[in-house]
């Protein structure tokens, strides 16, 4: 493999060594805040689609690391093979695949080889994986689309640690991903410190909006005023066709 120093003009079949790194101690904060509250404080915009789920079993409601990120031509894995020989401890691997849904990107020896040796935060796949009876089992968190046991090719091209969309969601290398039983967002790692200030506001305000809802006094006013602004009618009759 040739190494090369700045940027290069091997668009396709680029691997880039280093990343701009989040504020650690900023990123781990967010692991106390439901990705619901987040979201919802960056205009609702960051979510992953839905089609990407947790599959596995971690023990720990909250996944929140670095995006080390992997663009895969469709159904083609080799760019993930070097991911996983590059990406460090806490890492969240995060891989586009062209929204292909045919072919497994991963399975359980090379997810062994990210849970035990390299140790990362877990992985994001906008694909599917095979050997789910057991991957499922796992302490370790894993978001895709399903599961297949049509394995991949391995002929490239690809691009490690470049801009990528997942799930319908930029992200860049070195952005935040908080990820929860809900699923995955995304959160820009330039604006990490002034997102984490607003969701621990929102989170508390949710907090006691819920405690409201559980002893009878939460307050649904807003509601009958938004449906006038929007020029619902109410009409106090049976609807006859």
């Amino acid at each position: 493999m040739v190494r090369k120093e700045g940027n290069v003009m091997s668009v396709g079949k680029r691997i880039y060594l280093k990343r701009e790194m989040p504020d650690m101690e900023v990123m781990n904060q967010f692991k106390s805040i439901p990705a619901s509250n987040t979201a919802d404080v960056m205009g609702r915009s960051c979510a992953m689609n839905p089609r990407i789920r947790l599959v596995s079993s971690p023990k720990a409601q909250m996944m929140v690391g670095p995006a080390y990120t992997v663009k895969c031509r469709a159904g083609d894995n080799l760019a993930l093979h070097a991911a996983l020989s590059m990406c460090n401890e806490g890492d969240v691997i995060v891989v586009s695949n062209e929204e292909d849904s045919t072919r497994a990107l991963i399975g359980e020896v090379m997810m062994a080889y990210l849970r035990y040796t390299k140790k990362v935060a877990g992985i994001i796949l906008d694909g599917p994986i095979r050997d789910i009876d057991e991957i499922g089992k796992w302490d370790f968190p894993v978001y895709c689309t399903g599961t297949t046991p049509g394995g991949p090719y391995k002929e490239g091209p690809g691009e490690v640690n470049v801009p990528i969309a997942c799930g319908g969601i930029s992200v860049n290398p070195g952005d935040i991903i908080l990820a929860d039983p809900d699923g995955v967002i995304v959160i820009p790692r330039k604006d990490a410190a002034v997102i984490l200030e607003e969701a621990r506001k929102f989170q508390a305000a949710d907090e006691a909006k819920l405690e409201a809802s559980k002893n009878g006094t939460a307050k649904r006013e807003w509601v009958d005023k938004a449906l006038e602004a929007k020029g619902f009618e109410i009409i106090d009759d049976v609807y006859r066709p």
